[in-house]
C-alpha cells in the first residue's frame, strides 16, 4: 500500500459533503474519480492535500507519514502533506504576471528553497516534457488554454511530489485542446507516476486508470477496475450515471 485515506469527513455548514470515505492508492497506480456534479469528487481530491481541511479522518503515506485531521494538525505537518502532492487545477491557476518558466520555478524556489540554477534547469526539462520548450518566456495570456494547463502540469511536477492530483484538468478547455493535455497525462501514466484524477472523460479513465471510483452524494458508491465499473457496474446508481454520460 502506498497512500491511504481513512474516514475522511467534510462538511460545509450543515451540508455533509464527504461521509466517512476510505480510499487506497497503490504506488504507480492511477485512480480515476467519476460522478455527478456535487457528489464530492473535487472536495475529496482537495482533502488529499489539505486544500480543504476535513473535520476528521487520516491520510497515510507509505506508513512513514500520517496526518490526523481530528487532532488539528500543525502547519508544518500540513506543509509536509502538500509537498508530497502536486495539484493540477481545473482553471490553471497560473500567476498572470509570471512567465511559463517562472510559474514552474515558483514552488521549488520559494517553498522548497532549492538552488535557482538547479530549479531553472529542472523547469526547462519539465516544460520540454510537456511540449512547451519554445514557450518558456511567454506569459499565460499569450498561451492557449491547453498550453496553460500543460504549464500547470509542469508546475505540479516541479516540486517532485509522490502523488499527482488532477481536478477535471480538461473541463475548461475547448474540445480541440483536450487531446494535448490528455496525451501529457498518458505519458505520465506510462512513466509510473501515482495519480488521482477527477474526470468526466470516461474513455480516458478506461484507458489509463487502474481503479475507478464512482461517487454520489458524498460516498463512494462503487470502486474497482475500469472494465468493471465502466463496463459492467454492480450498482444501479453507477449504471444510471454511465448510461447518461455515454448516451446524452
Amino acid at each position: 500500500m502506498f497512500i491511504s485515506a481513512k474516514g475522511i469527513t467534510k462538511s460545509f455548514g450543515n451540508l455533509e459533503v464527504l461521509k466517512d470515505i476510505d480510499i487506497t492508492i497503490d504506488k504507480g497506480n492511477i485512480v480515476a474519480i467519476i460522478g455527478p456534479s456535487g457528489s464530492g469528487k473535487t472536495t475529496l481530491l482537495r482533502c488529499l492535500n489539505a486544500l480543504e481541511m476535513p473535520e476528521k479522518g487520516t491520510i497515510t503515506f507509505d506508513d512513514n507519514f500520517e496526518i490526523d485531521f481530528a487532532q488539528k494538525p500543525k502547519k508544518s505537518v500540513i506543509k509536509t502533506l502538500r509537498l508530497k502532492s502536486g495539484m493540477v487545477f481545473q482553471s490553471y491557476n497560473l500567476f498572470p504576471h509570471k512567465t511559463a518558466l517562472q510559474n514552474v520555478t515558483e514552488g521549488p524556489l520559494y517553498v522548497q528553497k532549492k538552488n535557482r540554477q538547479v530549479v531553472n534547469e529542472l523547469a526547462r526539462q519539465l516544460l520540454d516534457k510537456v511540449g512547451l520548450a519554445d514557450k518558456l518566456n511567454l506569459y499565460p495570456h499569450q498561451l492557449s488554454g491547453g498550453q496553460q494547463q500543460r504549464v500547470g502540469i509542469a508546475r505540479a511536477l516541479a516540486i517532485q511530489p509522490e502523488l499527482m492530483l488532477f481536478d477535471e484538468p480538461t473541463s475548461a478547455l475547448d474540445p480541440e485542446l483536450v487531446g494535448e493535455v490528455l496525451k501529457v497525462m498518458k505519458d505520465l501514466a506510462n512513466e509510473g507516476w501515482t495519480m488521482v484524477i477527477v474526470t468526466h472523460e470516461l474513455k480516458f479513465a478506461e484507458q489509463v486508470a487502474d481503479k475507478v471510483l464512482f461517487m454520489d452524494n458524498g460516498v463512494v458508491v462503487e470502486e474497482g477496475p475500469p472494465e468493471q465499473v465502466l463496463k459492467n457496474p454492480l450498482e444501479e446508481r453507477t449504471r444510471q450515471f454511465i448510461q447518461r454520460i455515454m448516451n446524452p
